[in-house]
């Protein structure tokens, strides 16, 4: 696989685990989780803004790559959370990410609760926007681009304990300017619905792409 900025492939960069200790040159120690992962953070959007940016989904591609190492996930959760800050307060974390679906899933505490202690319905439409761009950006062609134009949500039930979203999104086969619904259920613990919720979507080819004409704002 090649690296983010093109330059050795990324597994060369993982084949020897451990560091010389700058200390003595006769001892080795084992390298942090963090220390052996920290190059694949480039891999997010708005990390670099290159011309390979434009002809790669840098999100998929970091999924890829971070849900099959240990902690990868959790990992993926936390820098997304970082990348948008308002979605990131949720905490919510990444379980299942493939074309056309995501799982995401949030706990239940003190700091997404209401006055009628349960889950708040700010909280909860953030879960379901999460999950639903989530599906939808890992499903985009490599020069294609996305923004929510409106969102519609329905309270079903009210929600407490852990929350588990699920987007299933059509998957865009190309680029051009098209609106998308991108449908997103919330489940409790037990199962029950608590939220249904509809994104509605434009797709547009990404600034500088083959595919871009200047036709998209």
């Amino acid at each position: 696989m090649p690296s983010p900025e093109g330059g050795a492939p990324l597994e060369n960069e993982y084949e020897n685990e451990y560091e010389y200790d700058s200390g003595r040159s006769d001892r080795v120690r084992p390298m942090s989780f963090v220390e052996r992962i920290a190059p694949l953070a480039s891999l997010l959007p708005g990390a670099r803004r290159g011309e390979r940016g434009r002809t790669r989904n840098v999100l998929r591609q970091a999924w890829d790559v971070l849900s099959g190492v240990p902690g990868g996930k959790l990992l993926f959760s936390r820098l997304v959370g970082r990348m948008a800050p308002y979605t990131g307060s949720i905490h919510a974390n990444v379980l299942v990410l493939r074309a056309g679906y995501a799982e995401v899933q949030m706990a239940d505490r003190r700091g997404v609760r209401n006055h009628l202690d349960c889950v708040h319905a700010i909280a909860l439409a953030n879960l379901a926007e999460l999950a639903g761009n989530l599906a939808l950006a890992y499903s985009l062609p490599d020069d294609a681009r996305f923004i929510v134009s409106g969102i519609e949500v329905e309270y079903t039930k009210k929600a407490r304990g852990t929350i588990t979203a699920v987007g299933e999104p059509p998957v865009p086969r190309t680029a051009a300017r098209a609106q998308y619904e991108v449908p997103v259920v919330l489940r409790d613990a037990s199962g029950d619905q608590v939220v249904r919720a509809v994104l509605h979507t434009l797709v547009g080819p990404k600034p500088g792409s083959p595919s871009d004409r200047g036709d998209v704002n």
